[in-house]
C-alpha cells in the first residue's frame, strides 16, 4: 500500500502534496466496504467502493450523498 501511495508521490517529487492525507494536501481517496488490511487476500476482489473523494470533494457515494 505504501508503494502505491506515499512511495509513488515520493518518486515523482510530489510527496509534499500527495501520498498521505494531510492538511493542504490533495485529498483523493476511496472508502472501501471492508478493511483492506484485515480481509483475506482472496476476498480483496469482493470489496466494493463505498465512497470516493477527488481533491477533497465527494464525487461518489454508494449511499447517495455525493453532490
Amino acid at each position: 500500500m505504501h508503494a502505491y501511495t506515499a512511495g509513488s508521490a515520493h518518486a515523482v517529487h510530489e510527496d509534499h502534496l500527495k501520498g498521505v492525507l494531510s492538511r493542504g494536501g490533495l485529498a483523493d481517496f476511496a472508502v472501501l466496504s471492508d478493511d483492506l488490511f484485515a480481509v483475506p487476500a482472496e476476498r480483496i476482489g469482493d470489496l466494493t467502493v463505498a465512497a470516493t473523494a477527488v481533491g477533497g470533494v465527494l464525487v461518489h457515494d454508494a449511499a447517495g450523498f455525493a453532490r
